[in-house]
């Protein structure tokens, strides 16, 4: 079983870029909750919201893409 390598680096990639996300998320969803009488508190809550779904997403789309490089890299080479 033949691994594709520049698939195999994409998924490294997107798990690398969900990692800041994966704490930056929580930072700042906990600093809008100490902060509920500010003005800007549902924006920031949402912000929060949003990277902690996009650390999610990056996590599902390099998870899928390592294995999609792991298992599928040798599609072509069964004809």
């Amino acid at each position: 079983m033949a691994t594709d390598k520049n698939l195999l680096a994409k998924g490294i990639k997107y798990l690398s870029g969900s990692l800041p996300l994966l704490f930056l998320g929580p930072i700042i969803i906990n600093s809008a909750f100490k902060n509920e009488k500010h003005p800007l508190y549902p924006y920031v809550l949402a912000l929060g919201i949003i990277i902690a779904l996009a650390a999610m997403f990056l996590i599902y789309k390099g998870i899928n893409t390592l294995v999609k490089s792991m298992f599928d890299g040798d599609k072509n080479s069964n004809s």
